[in-house]
């Protein structure tokens, strides 16, 4: 019972029991804006089931347990015997059965499947973030098994399989699978040419056997990973070379898989990430030797695009957070989203989410196209993405979760939660330097990239002259090609922005558009959050990010 001194007043309702997707207007128009018109209606049926499902008390729950309660490894059984499994909470394997039904692990089998795709991946993420990662890599994995067709027709219906099985079977036996990938070892990190892993080939035809490390491999109970080890030469030409390494072995005996230890991660905590030993491991070639990285180069690509989906996935449930709070909390004699100075903060993080998901969704359609001039558009623009939107990640959290006070410092609120997430995917697929250097090499390299990406932000030409202004500065600044590599960032920076504001002046509603540009192309902006020039329709930016419970 409570004391009549304490009353609780002024605390706003828990953001739950609401669809996610129909809440943010800058996903639905997106969707909208990309998909055909024939699918529509059925894409906007099954982002808003996934919406509720997304914004329900139950998934929060789930999401709230699933990193209460990490992945405990489990070496040997009670007997003695080495079993290297992983236990997650129930609430992991809901939140992760829920996502494989959905269909995120399907986009190349349905028409606008990577669009429909990105948007469930972008809804779903905000319930917990951790589980997307066997989520992601699964979907990723398609690309790159198609350079073995015989594998891929093999494996290819088990990952876009709509059916989540978790206990550890023969491939044969279960309708669904999930992949994992290796690349990462101690003494390369992302010099992935640098692996030591040894690859002996066997008597029959693209079989071997491997023996090393992996010092990141994520999601370790999945059924197969991609892994890159260097083939011995002998019948084929050696090198450095991708293959196909499951679980489970054909006739239902495990696969030599040493997990020796789960990393004590600063976030992502419900998804395990391990260290992990091959000795005399069998595995499948995948493409030819020699060419690993070109093969799974594929899968990188994907998974980079995902880090930045899930990156503005996270930006998105900080911001209806952060409005959210302010719309509900008085202070000051009124509501905290009606004072002029949290009406800018609110603005400028809405602002930077708004851009994120107008950008993913972009280079999501982009993949449902799949002409040769969107490939050399993605050559660029995807490394741009991932290096961008991730990297804005952590500033955003950090200020939406500042906007909620000592309340957002609290475990309870979910925002310390998204904010240990936010830097995850900035380091995960390469970090900033490796992208920006991706992109550097695609501007030197191939000039039908960098054409590529001039097409599309010439499609906002003379819409506005900050934005024109922007494009010239970059021009002139790729005419130098001094010192090019210690720029890489700042030419990246540049392109970024360039596109995303490009995008928002095409699609977004003038006070966005008008905000971005004023902003972040104009130089009308502070250091922090919250700088918005003042004269901005701030209201209306917030208003358009509202979440509606």
């Amino acid at each position: 019972m409570s004391a009549p001194t304490h009353t609780v007043t002024n605390q706003p309702p828990p953001l739950v029991g609401y669809d996610i997707y129909a809440a943010d207007a800058a996903l639905v128009e997106g969707v909208a804006r990309h998909a055909s018109p024939e699918a529509l209606p059925e894409i906007r049926t099954e982002l808003s089931e996934l919406g509720k499902a997304a914004g329900s008390a139950q998934a929060q729950r789930w999401g709230t347990q699933a990193n209460t309660y990490p992945p405990v490894l489990r070496t040997h059984d009670r007997y003695g015997n080495r079993i290297d499994e992983v236990d997650f909470h129930p609430s992991w394997h809901r939140l992760l059965g829920h996502a494989v039904s959905a269909g995120l692990t399907d986009a190349w089998s349905r028409p606008d499947g990577h669009l429909r795709r990105a948007a469930g991946f972008l809804v779903w993420t905000q319930a917990e973030a951790g589980h997307g990662c066997p989520v992601s890599m699964t979907h990723a994995a398609v690309p790159a098994l198609r350079a073995e067709p015989a594998l891929a027709a093999e494996w290819e219906p088990r990952l876009t399989s709509r059916v989540y099985d978790e206990e550890l079977l023969a491939p044969g036996v279960k309708p669904g699978a999930l992949f994992g990938m290796g690349m990462t070892e101690k003494q390369g990190g992302s010099d992935v040419r640098a692996n030591t892993t040894r690859a002996e080939p066997l008597a029959a035809d693209g079989e071997y056997l491997l023996t090393g490390h992996k010092w990141f491999c994520s999601a370790p109970m999945s059924d197969g990973f991609l892994v890159l080890a260097q083939a011995s030469p002998g019948r084929g030409k050696g090198g450095l070379t991708c293959f196909l390494l499951p679980r489970v072995l054909p006739d239902g005996t495990r696969n030599v898989f040493l997990i020796q230890r789960l990393k004590d991660k600063l976030g992502n905590r419900s998804n395990a990430s391990a260290e992990v030993e091959f000795c005399g491991t069998w595995a499948r070639r995948v493409g030819e030797e020699g060419r690993g990285v070109p093969t799974i180069i594929e899968m990188v690509a994907a998974t980079r695009l995902d880090c930045a989906t899930g990156s503005a996935a996270v930006m998105r449930q900080a911001v209806a957070q952060a409005i959210h709070h302010a719309a509900h909390r008085s202070a000051f004699g009124g509501p905290l989203i009606d004072k002029p100075l949290m009406l800018n903060v609110l603005a400028d993080l809405a602002l930077e989410s708004e851009a994120a998901t107008t950008t993913v969704l972009r280079l999501a359609a982009s993949y449902d196209a799949d002409t040769d001039a969107e490939r050399q558009f993605r050559r660029i623009a995807v490394p741009l993405a991932k290096y961008w939107v991730t990297k804005r990640t952590a500033a955003l959290t950090a200020e939406a979760l500042e906007c909620l006070g000592g309340n957002g410092y609290v475990e309870e609120s979910g925002m310390p939660r998204l904010f240990r997430e936010s830097p995850l995917n900035s380091i995960w697929e390469g970090s900033g330097n490796v992208q920006a250097l991706d992109v550097l090499r695609a501007l030197q390299r191939d000039p039908q990239a960098f054409d590529a990406f001039l097409r599309e932000i010439g499609l906002s030409r003379g819409a506005d002259h900050r934005l024109d202004a922007a494009v010239k500065s970059l021009l002139t600044e790729l005419a130098d090609l001094t010192s090019l590599e210690a720029r890489a960032r700042r030419l990246v920076e540049r392109m970024a922005l360039i596109l995303q504001g490009s995008l928002l002046v095409r699609f977004a509603p003038p006070a966005v558009s008008d905000a971005f540009c004023a902003s972040r192309l104009g130089g009308d902006w502070g250091v922090s959050f919250g700088t918005l020039p003042h004269s901005l329709d701030l209201g209306a930016i917030v208003e358009r990010a509202r979440p509606t419970a």
